[in-house]
């Protein structure tokens, strides 16, 4: 009878130590300290559709009338991990990357100065303001146009002596300087992830609108040199194998002229936009297509 009693709580303890065990690996694993994961570097290089001057939390320090609303500050706040070095510069050109660019305030270092070896992520917005080209688009041809409202003065006013377009001529350079900028970032941070960005739409499809005040027969003209800069920007991209961020087809709908632009026309609008130039939702259009694109 003695045996009969004792077996059972001889069987049950082998199933207590267990439990025990059990017990004290989950809390010496609750206890173990948290490994913190590496901040991961991140340099924005850009010109004024990066710098986003107007927008919400514009400083003029240095400048370049870069706002903290802008994609890379967007982006940063949103992955903690992410320690954002933001040199985007109103009016920059793909020269600023590898010389000092000149503003009201003094000489900026050339952008690619804060890129590194340990630099993890470099988004790149750069072209349209290489050879005048966007300026020219929106504040030259606007001039040019006055109050015709008719046939196409400044496509005339563009064209070379032996029949080629002078803005269209330029997009070719442009690529090619585009995809030496990517190159010469390669070239020191070897490691870390680029992503091209395009540029957004300026121009409908059709239509016209106050906000962008070309005659009527331009606003074709200014569409394919918006849209031909985008293909110049996804060429280099795929030329030197990195990530592109289509913001071409993303805002469509989106023009100067939509009902929701995601860019500013004529008018400069205090703590919305500068002229010509992104508002805060496209900034965070941009944010958001970023994170879906390193995911």
């Amino acid at each position: 009878m003695g045996l009969g009693v004792v077996a059972p709580f001889a069987y049950l303890c082998p199933v207590r130590l267990t439990l025990t065990a059990i017990v004290a690996t989950l809390m010496g694993l609750t206890a173990a300290p948290a490994v913190a994961a590496d901040p991961i570097d991140y340099v924005a290089l850009g010109d004024s559709f990066t710098a986003a001057p107007m927008v919400p939390g514009t400083s003029l320090a240095g400048g370049c009338i870069r706002s903290t609303g802008n994609y890379p500050h967007r982006y940063a706040a949103k992955h903690p991990r992410v320690r954002l070095t933001d040199v985007s510069c109103s009016a920059a050109t793909t020269s600023d990357v590898y010389s000092s660019q000149h503003t009201a305030w003094g000489d900026l270092p050339p952008q690619l100065d804060a890129v590194n070896a340990g630099t993890d992520l470099v988004t790149i917005s750069l072209g349209g303001n290489d050879e005048g080209l966007f300026g020219t688009l929106t504040d030259r041809c606007a001039n040019i146009t006055g109050t015709q409202t008719t046939g196409h003065p400044c496509q005339d006013a563009m064209a070379n002596p032996d029949g080629t377009d002078w803005l269209a001529t330029t997009i070719p350079r442009t690529q090619e300087r585009i995809k030496n900028v990517v190159l010469a970032v390669k070239a020191k941070a070897p490691h870390a992830r680029i992503v091209l960005i395009g540029y957004p739409r300026l121009v409908p499809t059709k239509g016209r609108c106050d906000a962008l005040p070309l005659a009527d027969g331009d606003y074709a003209y200014a569409f394919g040199l918006n849209l031909a800069l985008n293909k110049a920007v996804q060429a280099a991209a795929r030329e030197t194998n990195v990530k592109y961020i289509n913001l071409w087809r993303a805002s469509r709908r989106h023009d100067i002229c939509a009902k929701v632009p995601w860019v500013n026309g004529k008018d400069t609008v205090l703590s919305a936009a500068y002229k010509y130039h992104p508002f805060a939702n496209e900034q965070a259009a941009v944010a958001r297509m970023l994170h879906r694109r390193l995911r």
